[in-house]
């Protein structure tokens, strides 16, 4: 029993860095963070950086090998391996039918305000869609997309705010990278400032 715990250790150590980190982005369904990577692959963080950056220009092609249909990115605060843009369309076409759903107008429009306004509760994106819209923020809860974040001391309502889930389908760290809301809005525009919602 001791030999094969000292020859899986043994094992661990004598494998390349990047093949171990390699192994584990292979398996994972969503962006995991340098921490969590390093503790999986037993190696220190700046040692697993310092690899995760050489993955990067190996996959792009900026090495001896050819770039690859596929890259590693930053995303949504993890790392993970992404098909490249240009291959979207042929990678859809191959998976038809398993695509999930799409949003609908609603419920991009009920996102749009909880990602620029959170937290905001139910009754401010109400107020601002000027619509009922408790069966979209359940959807978009269902998806995990939004979250509840807390609840009013005071009133008791809900305030939502948006997950890493969205940050990871928009491809983006954070909600700074989000686009400023065009200052040509008219219709709704004042919806966003602070002093037209109470």
């Amino acid at each position: 029993m001791t030999d094969d715990t000292s020859m899986n250790s043994a094992t661990v150590v004598e494998t390349p860095l990047t093949e171990r980190i390699e192994a584990i982005l292979l398996i994972i369904d969503e962006p995991l963070g340098l921490v969590a990577l390093a503790a999986a692959v037993s190696a220190p963080v700046p040692a697993v950086r310092q690899s995760l950056e050489r993955l990067v220009d190996e996959y792009d092609g900026n090495g001896d090998g050819p770039r690859r249909g596929f890259e590693l990115r930053e995303v949504g605060g993890g790392w993970r391996l992404y098909v490249r843009e240009e291959h979207d369309a042929l990678v859809a076409e191959f998976v038809g039918g398993q695509a999930p759903a799409r949003l609908s107008q609603a419920a991009l429009e009920t996102l749009a305000v909880i990602a620029y306004k959170q937290p905001v509760t139910r009754s401010q994106v109400a107020s601002i869609r000027a619509v009922n819209v408790d069966s979209v923020v359940r959807t978009l809860l269902a998806r995990g997309l939004i979250t509840e974040l807390f609840a009013d001391s005071e009133t008791g309502a809900i305030n939502y705010g948006t997950t890493d889930a969205l940050l990871q389908n928009l491809g983006i760290n954070s909600l700074d990278e989000l686009p400023p809301i065009s200052p040509l809005l008219d219709d709704g525009a004042d919806g966003f400032d602070e002093g037209t919602i109470r």
